[in-house]
């Protein structure tokens, strides 16, 4: 092959960005936001802030739950939409929201049944004079507060990724873009207390987050339901919420896998923060500086993914197999040329985003120094993310579980908690060692990419 084979001409790049841009400006702009969120928190002081960075790792877990249990019926939804089935799409939407609610009352018992415990596993002493009992305190609050955007939060993915694999991705980002400007102002009047309303702390930015999520939700789903021609799925759709048994059991085994894979790998991403954890509460400070700046820099190929599985998934249900292939390879190739330049400004910035905080010296230069080790791995993460959304296209979920979480919980933990619990280890050298091990991902991802198996149209049959 030569390197024409890895460029697209115009016609693929202008389809690519019609796709990837909406989706990019509103991640861009919601990581943003969330930036400056932090900052905010981080101005009351590095306890709040540890606190807040605690609960949001186990709101990591119950988000990409839904983002898992909803994925499995979303590559029905892509390939049905390229068939051109609004009946199969109605009902790969009903099963979302069967889906959605089930997932927010399991986490719901759990946060409040063991939510305690749970941020406890994360408080350690470390070599920073800092208040475990404060910081337990404002995690707590935060997390009581929280919960309340949990189901606004899943109704509005149910809705606005079943419109972005239909082809509809500007409202979704018009949504965004107004909750985050909402969760942005709504943070800087009740975290600091302004124009005569309570000075509420770490509980206002939970406050403001609920207030965002109605505003989102409330533009999603009217805009959905005022557009029945543009959104086809949408109409008679909650006029029977039954789903047809076979397209059901197809949707649980395909999707059962994805539902499990994100499960556990946010877990598994959650467990090895709270091995690295060990190293001191100073930490958690640390890479929740470094996750929040990154997580804007690593918007490029999270977005590019997301149009991997749209793209690709709509060529294998109108079943051009072999333009899914060639269009894969050029996407894949994008998402890593794209991640290196965004890697390089990363690093660039690296040594000056966290003096913003109010927080130690020791915590600004750990962040530094994790915010450089992360932007040399852009690429990689990069390329490991593309293969994953190619396998998962094309409905291979068993194959995506073992790529993702399984290296994940069989490698990567393991190494991690080995390092943390019987050496000495710093933990910048651990937190090197366990990011290297995605180069093991990243061969594992090109062999299962290159032999094809994830060609795969899985709507070619008969709905009863």
């Amino acid at each position: 092959m030569t390197i024409r084979n890895y460029i697209g001409d115009r016609i693929f790049y202008r389809k690519l960005f019609s796709v990837l841009v909406p989706i990019l400006i509103q991640n861009l702009i919601t990581n943003f936001v969330s930036l400056l969120d932090n900052i905010m928190v981080g101005q009351v002081g590095t306890e709040p802030m540890s606190g807040v960075a605690i609960v949001n790792q186990l709101l990591f877990v119950f988000n990409l739950c839904i983002f898992g249990g909803l994925a499995g019926a979303g590559i029905f939804t892509a390939q049905f939409y390229g068939k051109g089935d609004d009946e199969g799409v109605r009902n790969t939407f009903r099963t979302k929201l069967y889906i959605a609610f089930g997932a927010v009352v399991l986490f719901t018992l759990v946060f409040l049944w063991k939510g305690e415990a749970l941020i406890l596993l994360f408080l350690h002493e470390g070599k920073e004079d800092l208040d475990l009992a404060a910081t337990l305190g404002y995690g707590k609050g935060y997390l009581r507060a929280i919960m309340l955007q949990m189901p606004l939060f899943a109704l509005c993915q149910v809705y606005s990724g079943t419109l972005r694999e239909t082809g509809e991705t500007l409202l979704p980002m018009k949504a965004g873009i107004v909750a985050v400007f909402v969760n942005l102002v709504f943070n800087y009047l009740l975290i600091f207390g302004k124009l005569g309303l309570p000075q509420m702390g770490v509980v206002g930015a939970a406050v403001a987050t609920v207030i965002a999520r109605v505003v989102e939700c409330v533009i999603v789903i009217f805009w959905t339901h005022r557009h029945t021609m543009r959104c086809g799925f949408i109409a008679g759709a909650y006029r029977s919420l039954r789903v047809p048994a076979p397209l059901f059991g197809r949707i649980a085994r395909l999707g059962a896998p994805l539902l499990i894979n994100e499960v556990l790998w946010s877990a598994g991403m959650t467990t090895l923060n709270q091995c690295y954890s060990v190293r001191g509460l100073e930490v958690i400070s640390a890479l929740n500086i470094s996750s929040t700046i990154s997580n804007l820099f690593f918007c490029a190929f999270f977005a590019t993914g997301n149009a991997i599985s749209i793209l690709v998934g709509q060529l294998l249900g109108a079943g051009e197999t072999e333009r899914a292939v060639d269009e894969d390879r050029k996407l894949i190739a994008f998402a890593v040329a794209l991640s290196a330049l965004i890697g390089g400004v990363m690093a660039l910035v690296a040594p000056l985003v966290p003096q913003i905080y109010n927080t130690t010296d020791a915590v600004k230069a750990l962040a530094c120094d994790l915010l450089l080790v992360s932007a040399a791995m852009m690429p990689i993460n990069a390329f490991t993310n593309s293969c994953y959304f190619t396998l998962r296209s094309g409905g291979k979920t068993i194959i995506t579980f073992i790529f993702d979480s399984a290296f994940l919980w069989v490698i990567a933990v393991p190494v991690a908690f080995l390092l943390s619990r019987l050496t000495a280890m710093p933990i910048l050298p651990m937190y090197i060692t366990v990011s290297l091990l995605e180069l093991i991902k990243c061969m594992v991802g090109y062999y299962l990419v290159k032999r094809r198996k994830w060609v795969n149209n899985i709507v070619s049959f008969e709905e009863a």
